[in-house]
């Protein structure tokens, strides 16, 4: 049996550093791990 590499797009998120593949085609609205509506924007230093 041959073995091939396969690609996937995931996210990841910048409050946990969660990494997920989604389950649906839609950009995701919270983070699965922590649950932040913010999971793609970083941090702000204060």
């Amino acid at each position: 049996m041959a073995e091939i590499k396969i690609q996937v797009k995931g996210y990841k998120c910048e409050r946990c550093g969660h990494e997920w593949i989604p389950r649906k085609k839609e950009y995701p609205i919270l983070c699965p791990n922590c649950k932040s509506a913010y999971w793609d924007k970083p941090k702000k230093k204060n």
